[in-house]
C-alpha cells in the first residue's frame, strides 16, 4: 500500500533533513516523500537533488518564486501516486510506527463498513518548557471543528478525498488546514482518531514559525470560513471565533472581540463560553 507524504518547505534545510529522515525511517516502507520546495534560496534544492538520486522514494519540485504553502501542498497532492496521502510540516517529525498504525486502523474501519473521511492522531507537543500530549475525541464531526481543530495540522486520507473536497484554499490567509478539514468532513464523513501519539509537533517561539499568525490574518480567515458556511448555527460561529482568542496565539482580549463575538448572538450560554475562555487565558 503506497502512502504519499508531502512536506512543504522554504529555507529550513536542517529542519527539513530531520523531517525527511523521520519519514524514510517508517516501519511501513512502501512510501514516497514529496518535498514541495516553495522558493528556497539556501542549500535545499541541491540537497534534494542529491537525496532523490540516492533514494527513489524521494521526489521534489522547486518553485523559483514562492507561491505559499497551500499552493505547494496542492501541487504535491496532485502529483501523489499513493492511494493514501498525508502531510508533515518541515519542522515536525514522525515516530517510526506512524504510517503502519494509520493503515491498520483504516483497514479495520473499511472491514467494518464504517463511513469516514480520514484519520488523525494525538501529537507529542514539544516546547522549550515541556513535552506533552493533548487528549482528543475518538471521532470528530463537522460541528466539532467549529469548537476546536481536533484533527490538528495533518489528516491521513485517500488522495481522492482531498481532490473531491477541492484541496487547500490558496486564498486563505491562515487556518488553511482547518478550512480544508471542514470541507473534507462535511463531504466524506467524520474523521476517526488513531490513539497513538505518533506525530512530534514543535511548538516554539522562532520568528519563522508558520502556525502562529498575526491577528488580522486570523480575523480574515474567520470571516472567510463563516461566509462559506452561512447556515451553521450562530453558536458554532461563536465557537469558531473563540479559536482565534485561544491562549496559544497570545492575543489580548479586546472590546472589539467581545462585540464581534456577541454580534453573532446574545445568550447565557454564549456568555458562559466567553467567561470560561477568559478564565483559561488568565490561568495560562
Amino acid at each position: 500500500m503506497l502512502v504519499s507524504i508531502y512536506i512543504p518547505t522554504k529555507n529550513r534545510l536542517a529542519l527539513l533533513q530531520r523531517a525527511v529522515a523521520s519519514v524514510l525511517a517508517q516501519t511501513h516502507p512502501t512510501l514516497e516523500v514529496i518535498v514541495a520546495d516553495d522558493g528556497s534560496t539556501d542549500g535545499t534544492p541541491a540537497w534534494l537533488e542529491q537525496l532523490s538520486a540516492q533514494d527513489p522514494r524521494v521526489r521534489f519540485f522547486h518553485h523559483a518564486q514562492s507561491q505559499g504553502a497551500p499552493a505547494a501542498r496542492n501541487r504535491a497532492i496532485r502529483s501523489a501516486r499513493g492511494e493514501w496521502v498525508t502531510g508533515l510540516d518541515d519542522d515536525d517529525s514522525f515516530l517510526p510506527e506512524r504510517l503502519a498504525q494509520l493503515l491498520a486502523r483504516a483497514a479495520q474501519l473499511d472491514a467494518q463498513g464504517v463511513r469516514y473521511s480520514g484519520l488523525y492522531t494525538t501529537e507529542v507537543i514539544e516546547s522549550p518548557q515541556r513535552s506533552y500530549v493533548l487528549a482528543k475525541p475518538a471521532v470528530t464531526h463537522f460541528a466539532d471543528l467549529f469548537k476546536y481543530n481536533f484533527i490538528g495540522n495533518q489528516i491521513f486520507a485517500r488522495r481522492s478525498t482531498y481532490l473531491d473536497a477541492g484541496l487547500f484554499d490558496e486564498s486563505m490567509p491562515a487556518w488553511q488546514d482547518l478550512e480544508l478539514f471542514l470541507r473534507i468532513v462535511h463531504h466524506a464523513g467524520p474523521a476517526h482518531l488513531v490513539p497513538h501519539a505518533s506525530y512530534v509537533l514543535a511548538d516554539d517561539d522562532r520568528s519563522d514559525r508558520i502556525s502562529k499568525k498575526k491577528k488580522p490574518k486570523l480575523l480574515d480567515a474567520y470571516a472567510r470560513i463563516a461566509a462559506k458556511w452561512p447556515a451553521v448555527p450562530a453558536a458554532d460561529r461563536q465557537r469558531l471565533y473563540l479559536q482565534l482568542l485561544a491562549p496559544f496565539y497570545g492575543f489580548p482580549l479586546e472590546w472589539a472581540d467581545v462585540r464581534r463575538y456577541f454580534g453573532q448572538g446574545l445568550s447565557l450560554a454564549a456568555g458562559a463560553r466567553l467567561a470560561r475562555l477568559a478564565a483559561r487565558r488568565v490561568m495560562a
